[in-house]
């Protein structure tokens, strides 16, 4: 369940770096086949949660929130970017319940603003070196350098599992996919580039970046599960992509691994056959009937609980990372998210 309070605080850091994502997109000297596109995208209302645990992280580790507001910006547009180049890859229709970019501006456009996206984040680092210091800059450099590259490897295995077929996928492939695909760049580069700024400019003790690693696996790896749950299960309005569109675009979630798991030869046969197919020839239809196998199976029950168990190791896993930093309201916050993850309905 959703603390109290905690929707206000997410959209108060949400203003906040919304503000300083939007500064970085130049009134004047770019085209508009690119500035339209780029600017639509940004416009659209996410949840902000990267941005927000960034933010808070810092203010929980003695800094003052305007500190990682470069970061925090660099983080929402480096975001973006990796959403408009993945909606290209599975030729996703919706997007935060909008038609995708390349729907709207064609392939070509969609992709260059997605570089554009990219371009946009390096200029917001950039800007760390005045307030931040060089060490500090380039450190949180690094960091982003680190995040970018496990978060393209992810992309990369999981359209080739795709690509070639991969149905003898264990949950443990999953996790590790999901580490580097969604973690790094969803909670463990927020924390970590959080608490290295905190410390850094608020005289704090350096944070324990290994305890925050686990912490911020535990953290990803709920909010990750939940947000595949909802792909099957969850109201388009709310949701904002299409329904079944994982099923869809073949994705080995872990719903499907479980289900080839556990179902019948005949069952797994039938899964196997639809994993096969082109995906203009995984009608909605047919994936509606493999949703019901997953349904029979426990498929969708099994990761509800999959995704408790992690929410409740990242709940434990908060308290080490966070070890004697004092109580404040962006402590709470981050401790707060834990619940959120597996609870939210979009």
């Amino acid at each position: 369940m959703t603390v109290p309070g905690f929707a206000d605080e997410l959209e108060r850091y949400g203003v906040m770096s919304r503000r300083a994502v939007h500064s970085y997109l130049p009134a004047e000297g770019m085209s508009e086949y690119l500035r339209a596109p780029a600017a639509e995208y940004l416009g659209r209302s996410g949840k902000g949660l990267r941005p927000a645990l960034c933010l808070a992280t810092c203010e929980a580790f003695g800094g003052e929130a305007d500190d990682a507001l470069p970061s925090a910006a660099a983080l929402e547009l480096l975001h973006t970017a990796f959403l408009v180049h993945d909606d290209v890859e599975d030729d996703s229709e919706l997007r935060r319940g909008e038609a995708t970019l390349h729907q709207q501006y064609g392939r070509g456009l969609a992709v260059n603003a997605g570089d554009g996206l990219a371009v946009l984040a390096l200029g917001a680092l950039r800007d760390n070196e005045g307030p931040l210091g060089r060490r500090l800059a380039a450190r949180i450099w690094s960091e982003f350098d680190f995040m970018a590259r496990l978060t393209v490897d992810g992309q990369a295995r999981e359209l080739g599992w795709q690509r070639d077929g991969r149905i003898d996928l264990t949950p443990d492939d999953y996790l590790d996919l999901i580490m580097r695909k969604t973690c790094w760049y969803t909670t463990l580069l927020p924390l970590r580039v959080g608490a290295l700024i905190g410390t850094g400019t608020g005289g704090g003790r350096s944070p324990d970046l290994d305890a925050m690693l686990r912490f911020g696996f535990f953290l990803g790896a709920a909010f990750q599960i939940r947000d595949d749950i909802l792909n099957l299960t969850g109201s388009t309005a709310l949701y904002g992509k299409e329904a079944l569109g994982d099923l869809r675009e073949g994705k080995r979630t872990l719903m499907v691994i479980h289900l080839l798991a556990a179902a019948s030869a005949r069952d797994r046969a039938s899964v196997a056959g639809y994993l096969a197919l082109e995906p203009a020839q995984r009608t909605g239809d047919i994936a509606a009937r493999i949703l019901a196998m997953m349904h029979d199976h426990g498929s969708v029950a099994f990761a509800d609980e999959f995704a408790r168990g992690i929410a409740r190791s990242a709940a434990l896993t908060f308290e080490e990372a966070f070890a004697g930093v004092p109580d404040s309201p962006a402590r709470r916050f981050v401790r707060d998210l834990v619940p959120f993850m597996v609870d939210r309905d979009r």
